[in-house]
């Protein structure tokens, strides 16, 4: 019933330590990274539908008297000789 000698020697005390290590940090970097991924996802996510377009932003510069007409018009040909 009590045998002695079928329990654990000091290399299986070791590698069981450091699995349960190994299992930790990986477990830890694990978590890290769905953390940073849905953060990196959420602040994409949030720039891309508050974001205005370029076209947008400079109609807002010249309602608010940022810019002359002049300047709009060149700016707003510039986008436009841009994109094509």
């Amino acid at each position: 019933m009590f045998w002695y000698g079928n329990g654990m020697s000091g290399w299986g005390y070791g590698v069981m330590g450091f699995g349960m290590i190994v299992f930790w940090v990986l477990l830890i970097a694990l978590l890290v990274g769905v953390f940073r991924h849905n953060r990196s996802h959420d602040e994409f996510s949030g720039s891309r539908t508050g974001a205005l377009t370029a076209d947008q932003l400079l109609a807002e510069r010249f309602a608010r008297g940022e810019i002359d007409q002049q300047e709009y018009e060149d700016r707003q040909a510039a986008l436009r000789d841009h994109v094509r």
